[in-house]
């Protein structure tokens, strides 16, 4: 189901949910985000009373045995006390025993695909493979499909619901594009912010409503580096930079958790003259509150929800209008519901943008229109000011059109010309060892051996971007193979 945000899927969800328990079915929720289920769970309770179980990863141990034993107990007196469960990812290994409909919210969300620790799958799929199992309904439910769900339900292997408007005629929201590198040689900037969303802040507090800043980086500053030489410290057991963390004091790494005190010298040369470089989300939460004194102002990140309560209490107080600027990662972007909100700013688009990745245009589209489409959401249009320095990036055009259609036609050529999925399949092989001669040694042998099967569908080995964690080195392999080709003999 391919509907625009605000378009009411969710409401088509309830309306599916309640034809289920009228057949004595169970119906199983998936949400990409624990985040979500807070807001989600009190609009189901509204229509469903206590009927409903939640399941995720911030639960204790003994919270997860609870609910897997009521969903296995379930259902014995020939009727389910709990017909709908609600879950992050790992809520598809529960003990269902008739369920008529799976729904995937969000379904295009890397969170459901577990990297790490094993077992590594994506629940999505996993889902799909469930549903046909045991014959039960999945819907797959997006404002941004994924392009693999997106092409099969071009070619006919899944079917295509289309909900091209907003609930109640609401326009989509207007999107301007600020450039920034211009406004920085007009000296229009102040610090990270231009004049244009300043302006916009403040017209849209004046009339009492709220905005979401979006910054997909946390700390204070992704880096601290020595004006003389260029020094930046970093990880002792990654090959990474520390991330300043300003309320901490505190140097990070978001791989291993290592932290240390920020040096009052460069380690390198002596100066004591280290500068701040980059915007991470504590940032922009400490300098917009010098713009915006008397108002309220949160932060929305791993960082500032690190407790179970924390996501409700944030959440709840936006909802509820305690605060007016909530700054946030993408953890903003993903289904929330707020109906006061106006104004939506996004810092710099290029860091999504200029990725590294095959799915950068594509992660970059669904982030910019999902945090877009936070913007009213209600009774009025939304305004979405994006600051970048490539004001003419295709994927910007798509999204002020609001056409993903387009956007999809454009990165399917990309996907086609440079064979990549739909139109090929991904195997990717990580090898890991504390000796790095000795890895590199065997990456050739083991590479050696795949090319010996799989010819020239085998990339590699490489280094990846960060080549070392948690004193780990890594190099990664991969193999590209057609769809027709035997993976299994």
């Amino acid at each position: 189901m391919h509907g625009v945000t605000s378009s009411g899927k969710t409401e088509v969800y309830i309306k599916l949910m309640n034809e289920q328990i009228a057949k004595g079915k169970q119906v199983l929720y998936l949400l990409p985000e624990i985040a979500l289920t807070t807001q989600i769970i009190s609009r189901l309770k509204n229509h469903f009373g206590e009927r409903l179980l939640v399941y995720h990863s911030r639960f204790s141990s003994r919270e997860r045995a609870e609910v897997y034993t009521q969903v296995l107990n379930d259902g014995e007196a020939g009727h389910y006390h709990f017909p709908i469960i609600i879950g992050a990812r790992s809520a598809i290994f529960l003990p269902l025993t008739n369920p008529g409909l799976i729904i995937v919210d969000e379904e295009h969300d890397s969170s459901y695909k577990q990297f790490d620790p094993s077992p590594r799958y994506n629940a999505r799929d996993s889902a799909i493979v469930c549903g046909t199992i045991l014959n039960a309904s999945v819907l797959l439910g997006s404002a941004t499909p994924s392009m693999e769900s997106y092409y099969n339900a071009s070619i006919g292997k899944y079917n295509l619901i289309r909900m091209g408007e907003r609930y109640g005629g609401i326009r989509m929201p207007e999107i301007a594009i600020k450039d920034i590198k211009e406004a920085y040689r007009k000296k229009e900037m102040k610090s990270h912010f231009s004049q244009t969303l300043l302006d916009g802040i403040k017209l849209a507090l004046d009339n009492r409503e709220q905005v979401i800043l979006f910054q997909n980086r946390r700390g204070f500053a992704p880096v601290l580096e020595c004006k003389n030489c260029g020094w930046i410290p970093q990880c002792v057991n990654c090959d990474v930079s520390l991330t300043y963390h300003k309320k901490l004091n505190q140097l990070r790494c978001h791989y291993c958790g290592y932290s240390t005190h920020p040096p009052g010298k460069c380690m390198a040369c002596g100066d004591p003259d280290i500068r701040m470089k980059g915007l991470g989300t504590e940032r922009i939460e400490d300098e917009i509150s010098i713009f915006f004194p008397d108002h309220r102002i949160a932060r929305f990140d791993l960082d500032s929800t690190s407790s179970k309560s924390s996501f409700q209490r944030i959440l709840s107080g936006f909802e509820n209008g305690e605060i007016d600027i909530l700054v946030g990662t993408q953890m903003v972007t993903k289904g929330l519901d707020f109906e006061n909100v106006s104004l939506v700013g996004v810092l710099n688009a290029d860091n999504l943008i200029n990725f590294p990745d095959f799915r950068a245009a594509e992660r970059s589209y669904q982030l910019l229109a999902q945090v877009s489409g936070r913007a009213g959401r209600r009774s009025k249009r939304g305004k979405v000011l994006i600051q970048t320095y490539q004001i003419g990036h295709p994927i910007l055009q798509f999204l002020i059109n609001n056409d993903y259609r387009g956007f999809y036609t454009y990165e399917l050529a990309e996907r086609e010309r440079f064979n990549y999925p739909p139109f090929c399949r991904l195997i990717s092989l990580r090898l890991k060892l504390r000796d790095e001669k000795q890895l590199d040694a065997l990456a050739k042998d083991f590479t050696k051996v795949l090319k010996s099967v799989f010819g020239k569908r085998v990339l590699g080995p490489v280094a990846p971007n960060v080549s070392r964690i948690r004193n780990l080195y890594i190099r990664n392999v991969l193999i590209k193979v057609e769809k027709t080709f035997p993976i299994i003999k």
